[in-house]
């Protein structure tokens, strides 16, 4: 009987029992060009082990029993991850599980040897984009600042900024993010074919993090230098992405050039023929007591998610507190808060200006409908006509909980007035707790799940038209409506 049979049954089993974690990655592959690369993850994670089996031939192998302590955190990371809808963690937690059964199976001696292909294994989660909007701000910060190097007056307004021949704007796309991710992973790869010591290695992978950094900074400047000397003729669009591309596999390609002139040479093969048969002890065991603690997690999971489906809630927002009264104008912009239970806005007319509340309301929360997600954008569709220029944390203030401030703006057509603009306050509810931190709100909705509670949550958005006294408004108006907004949010989780 094959040595290695109980790790490809026990590694059968984990991913037909995890099967939604592990098909939700292989969804975020097939629907994100950042995270294309990583349907190669597996086979080359499988061609990096097969190169190694003369080695593993002769590599003793025995169960390690003490390794089920981690692989029982990693399990728990699991469910704390699904309990939270937080795909990050449970699908970490699932890669995490295979390569921690490596040493609890065969031992340290057959992990030291599959190391590194085991490692390779987690750049298949898709995982990254939270860097998003910190390279944004780099790349816009180094485009002007290069522009004004070369004598093209700017004017900046966060990520956008005009120039005398045009309106440009960092988007998403500009970030980066997944030219970082892809070098990052081609570049670990090259330097562990390439390079026997470890400082080799090392150094040659922070070179493949920093270049794809400043490589994406020089890629923004040009393609705007190339379309203000073209007067808007090129590099404004299909061919704004093929340049970007071109300039980013000729810069790879540079980086493997130059990293190949300081390539080691392979160690000699081993002669599995010339070696005795190594000893190896049954993994039977060690595999089947893994296989119930990963059935016994899943069936936690089960028990804690699939209760009496709830009723659609309905959320009541509070009435005008003296001197605020109702309004009835239209919120002027559109969040895009993707698929909540249900929506509730309403208006309120002050005594120095005009807010807007607006509330989704998540139940029964999965990976289509969760409170804490990055598909959520606060300024909707890019249609829609508004931008976040700016956000900021604002910290508790006496009765008021910790907020997230955004500057939104519209979007107007060169040589226009200036657009529309609206400070927003956001912060989430969790059923006992206020925050305006993500994380928070997640830790919260995992431990509730855990002790048998709801999992219901809100994000709740309060708006005003900018200026000075912006924030000074939606403090007053929080001040007044918070308490009665909390007890209408109690109420309807408690409705079910």
């Amino acid at each position: 009987m094959p040595p290695w049979l109980p790790g490809l049954l026990l590694l059968a089993a984990m991913l037909w029992l995890m099967r939604d974690t592990a098909l939700a990655m292989v969804s975020i592959w097939s629907r994100s060009e950042t995270f294309t690369h990583a349907f190669l993850v597996p086979p080359i994670s499988l061609w990096l082990a097969w190169r190694q089996r003369n080695l593993l031939a002769v590599t003793p192998s025995a169960p390690v029993p003490w390794m089920l302590v981690p692989l029982l955190l990693a399990c728990f990371a699991w469910l704390l991850g699904d309990l939270a809808a937080v795909g990050v963690v449970s699908q970490f937690a699932l890669v995490g599980l295979i390569v921690l059964s490596v040493p609890a199976l065969f031992g340290w001696a057959v992990a030291r040897v599959l190391a590194f292909p085991l490692a390779f294994l987690f750049f298949a989660v898709p995982f990254g984009e939270f860097t998003q909007p910190v390279l944004m701000d780099w790349t816009a910060d180094f485009t002007v600042a290069a522009l004004r190097a070369t004598g093209v007056p700017v004017y900046r307004e966060g990520l956008n900024f005009v120039i005398p021949s045009g309106n440009w704007s960092v988007v998403e796309a500009c970030s980066g993010v997944r030219y970082l991710i892809a070098s990052f992973m081609v570049g670990t790869l090259f330097a562990y074919l390439n390079y026997r010591s470890m400082r080799r290695r090392l150094i040659f992978m922070g070179v493949a993090i920093l270049l794809p950094i400043v490589a994406n900074w020089l890629r923004a400047y040009m393609i705007v230098m190339i379309g203000h000397l073209s007067g808007n003729q090129l590099a404004v669009g299909v061919d704004h992405l093929i340049y970007g591309w071109v300039f980013f596999g000729v810069v790879i390609g540079l980086m493997f050039f130059i990293g190949a002139r300081w390539s080691e040479p392979e160690v000699e093969p081993v002669d599995a023929a010339a070696r005795p048969e190594p000893a190896r002890k049954a993994a039977w065991p060690v595999a089947m007591v893994i296989l119930v603690v990963v059935a016994a997690t899943q069936a936690w999971a089960w028990r804690l998610t699939h209760g009496e489906p709830a009723a659609m809630p309905l959320v009541a927002l509070p009435a005008p507190a003296s001197p605020w009264q109702a309004g009835d104008t239209p919120m002027p912009w559109r969040p895009g808060y993707v698929n909540p239970s249900v929506m509730a806005e309403t208006h309120y007319t002050g005594p120095t200006a005009p807010v807007w509340l607006w509330v989704a309301y998540f139940r029964d929360q999965s990976d289509e409908r969760k409170l804490v997600t990055s598909v959520h954008s606060l300024a909707g569709d890019r249609k829609d006509g508004w931008q976040v220029l700016r956000q900021r944390g604002m910290g508790a203030a006496g009765p008021l909980p910790a907020v997230l401030a955004h500057d939104l703006q519209e979007r107007v057509p060169l040589g226009a007035s200036a657009g529309r603009e609206l400070r927003v306050w956001r912060l989430y509810w969790t059923g006992s707790d206020w925050t305006a931190s993500d994380v928070r709100a997640k830790v919260h909705q995992a431990l509730g799940r855990l002790a048998g509670q709801p999992d219901d949550g809100a994000v709740v958005l309060m708006a005003t038209p900018g200026g000075a006294d912006a924030d000074a408004t939606l403090a007053e108006f929080a001040r007044l409506h918070l308490p009665a907004l909390d007890t209408a949010l109690q109420q309807t989780r408690d409705t079910r």
